[in-house]
């Protein structure tokens, strides 16, 4: 499980993104870069990280289902994953 700190501060950026997002497309397009310079950075979406929504772990994150790949296997092994069978041939 990845540090409550970590999970927390990412909560923190997508807020701040949400927040940030109708004013820096309006300084995008108007083209102020001096304007996008002075926005938090944190509001930028590209330094928000894709994490698993149940261990909050960054890395084997699949998109598809919002889960890393150790939750992903522990939820299709047990068949709570809609679609999804264990491959055999």
């Amino acid at each position: 499980m990845a540090k409550k700190s970590m999970i927390a501060r990412d909560l923190k950026r997508i807020r701040m993104i949400e927040q940030y997002a109708a004013k820096r497309a309006e300084l995008k397009e108007l083209g102020d870069l001096e304007g996008l310079h002075k926005l938090p950075r944190n509001s930028s979406p590209t330094r928000r990280k894709n994490r698993c929504s149940e261990s909050g772990r960054p890395r084997g994150y699949m998109r598809r289902f919002g889960l890393s790949r150790l939750s992903f296997r522990e939820h299709a092994s047990k068949g709570e994953i809609p679609g999804v069978t264990k491959a055999s041939w």
